[in-house]
């Protein structure tokens, strides 16, 4: 399956036709699919490839020296977090994945550590932090730009969401899908399930594997080119709107038997607003034919409770 492609250089660049034009393919992808491929959306590919070689870098460490880097009463915010600690919300059976997560660092406000944990730098690979710090700001600046265009899409300020995510809760997670050794339980890496936040972007992956499930039922691949980034509705954003953009279900395969020794490699960039934000339903998304459907909660406590539902936060 193909999904919609756009063209992001169209709505940070184009007249007020073109950026229309752009603005209504984004909505009536995120409320048809709930996933679009972004082309020129300005993330340079030198610095997509420096991470890959640094984040290879790292998953290759011995896992005691990973371990080192895996940081108690974080919930896996920050740092590493081995093999098997994490599954989808309502499986008991552990991705078969490990991943190392880099989040926000706090520019012109004052925020707790108990908010924003500081950054856990790795030694072995000192390019790793410089480069990975670079690429949180590079997917930043892009998901806003999109984040203006749904704005408007539904008929907001372009500049609602700014606020809310400047200085943002977002997370950038690198994970590693380690070669299959033994027969697997199921044939899933990463069950299905939603992601938590606003939108998330992400680079193509090493390897394919990503599927998304459609109105239908039915489970496709999801493919991109190299130039393009696959950008996802999360369940914030999905509960903000009250249903009318689409938190899509995906899910990560394991691969045909014949390449079990080869890793697999993703970064998907998961874009949070403040924990203050609130994500009550839009005013002009309830009505007589779409009835709220969620109950009032902020954006940090809707995180904690799925951080516990996933198993990263007792």
């Amino acid at each position: 399956m193909s999904i919609p492609v756009v063209d992001l250089s169209d709505f940070i660049n184009g007249g007020a036709q073109t950026k229309n034009d752009f603005i209504q393919q984004l909505g009536k992808a995120y409320e048809e699919v709930g996933f679009v491929a972004v082309k020129n959306h300005s993330i340079p590919g030198e610095l997509i490839a420096n991470l890959y070689e640094h984040v290879q870098q790292f998953f290759s460490l011995p896992l005691d020296k990973k371990r080192t880097y895996e940081i108690e009463g974080l919930a896996g915010q920050r740092g590493y977090t081995s093999f098997g600690k994490e599954h989808a919300k309502g499986s008991e059976a552990p991705d078969l994945k490990e991943f190392f997560q880099y989040g926000q660092t706090i520019e012109g406000e004052v925020f707790t550590k108990e908010d924003y944990p500081d950054n856990v730098v790795v030694n072995e690979v000192p390019e790793f932090n410089e480069t990975i710090f670079n690429a949180y700001r590079a997917f930043e600046k892009s998901g806003k730009a999109l984040l203006q265009a749904i704005a408007l899409y539904l008929g907001l300020d372009e500049h609602y969401f700014d606020e809310h995510i400047k200085n943002g809760n977002s997370i950038l997670r690198c994970i590693h899908y380690p070669p299959i050794t033994t027969e697997p339980k199921s044939a899933i890496r990463a069950e299905q399930h939603e992601d938590i936040n606003l939108i998330t972007l992400l680079v193509g992956a090493s390897a394919d594997g990503l599927q998304i499930l459609t109105k239908q039922g039915e489970w496709v691949n999801v493919t991109s080119l190299p130039e393009q980034i696959v950008v996802n509705v999360g369940d914030m954003l999905q509960r903000l709107t009250n249903n009318r953009l689409k938190s899509t279900t995906h899910r990560v395969i394991n691969p045909a038997r014949d390449l079990w020794h080869t890793s697999r490699f993703s970064m998907p960039f998961f874009l949070h607003p403040k924990s203050e934000m609130s994500l009550a339903c839009l005013d002009n998304c309830v009505d007589s034919s779409h009835p709220k459907q969620y109950d009032d909660i902020t954006a940090g406590d809707y995180l904690d409770e799925r951080l516990r539902e996933i198993g990263l936060k007792k």
